[in-house]
């Protein structure tokens, strides 16, 4: 089934206790396609500059993925992001970012794009989601993903995205700050109170869990034997679960609970290298063997 993405496309400056890494390809919809591809064909929205290596768009091309949606700006500069992470990866520090041609981004889906039936939206100004969501005809099933920034200075928009989606992706620091609780469940209970059915509060090396209508799934992560670079590994983990979930066409809630199992495993790779070095080598057949550890983990 059509799986649509809006986000960004970008290149990084990454520094991590290993290694300092430049241009890194990046990028929330870089990340969330390459991930979903494992599962079902993508459609990616999203601009770039005149920087922007052809060889990165064939190689999602190869995937999968359809980058028609991508808009070249041939004179401008495509987004970046510089970002170091300490010794205990929760904590990470932006040392630079530049929106370049993003920071005027008018989202344009293209007409073969706009019968999507699941879509998700990727952390962006809320104005950009409502933009591109409005130009979706048949949406069955749409997820969001957000940030600190926008729910400081963006709330009354992310207000209104949370009330139009059926999903919503957070991470517990998020999540207490759009509700002021500090129990995770109650603060999942007010986020569903405010219009998405679904809430999927990430907690990095702690898992994850889902919250909504007839389901309530913690997990845990997968366990790698060392991280490169975490960058990127919440897009990979929505792009795992929102990929099965097209694949499947189905939201029901034993489909949900694979569907997290899938996203988790995704993620384990990505944080296992730069960017998506790793998982851009990847195909669905080398996710089953993590896939069916973690489910002995989670099972008697």
């Amino acid at each position: 089934m059509s799986l649509l993405v809006i986000g960004t496309l970008a290149y990084d400056t990454i520094e991590t206790p290993y290694a300092r890494r430049e241009n890194v390809l990046g990028g929330s919809a870089v990340y969330f396609s390459v991930s979903a591809s494992n599962f079902s064909a993508v459609r990616l929205v999203g601009v770039v500059g005149g920087d922007f290596e052809k060889k990165d768009l064939e190689m999602m091309s190869a995937r999968g993925v359809d980058v028609r949606g991508v808009e070249k700006v041939a004179d401008g500069k495509s987004f970046r992001w510089a970002g170091r992470y300490e010794a205990d990866w929760n904590t990470r520090t932006t040392l630079e970012t530049q929106l370049n041609v993003f920071e005027h981004f008018d989202p344009k889906v293209p007409k073969a794009f706009r019968d999507s039936r699941y879509v998700f939206l990727a952390n962006a100004e809320p104005k950009v989601q409502l933009r591109a969501l409005e130009q979706c005809t048949q949406p069955a099933f749409v997820v969001a993903d957000t940030m600190n920034l926008w729910i400081e200075i963006r709330r009354d928009e992310l207000l209104e995205v949370l009330r139009r989606v059926d999903g919503i992706v957070l991470n517990d620091e998020e999540a207490r700050m759009l509700t002021g609780e500090r129990s995770l469940i109650k603060a999942a209970a007010k986020v569903r109170e405010l219009g998405p059915r679904y809430v999927i509060l990430k907690k990095g090396e702690h898992g994850a869990f889902l919250v909504g209508e007839g389901v309530r799934y913690a997990l845990p992560a997968y366990p790698v034997d060392q991280v490169l670079d975490p960058t990127g590994a919440g897009d990979c983990f929505a792009g795992g679960f929102m990929g099965y979930l097209a694949a499947a066409d189905c939201v029901e809630p034993a489909t949900m609970r694979r569907a997290m199992l899938y996203g988790t495993v995704t993620a384990s790779f990505c944080v296992q290298g730069f960017g998506v070095e790793v998982l851009e080598h990847k195909r669905r057949a080398q996710l089953e063997s993590r896939f069916n550890e973690l489910l002995e983990f989670v099972t008697l």
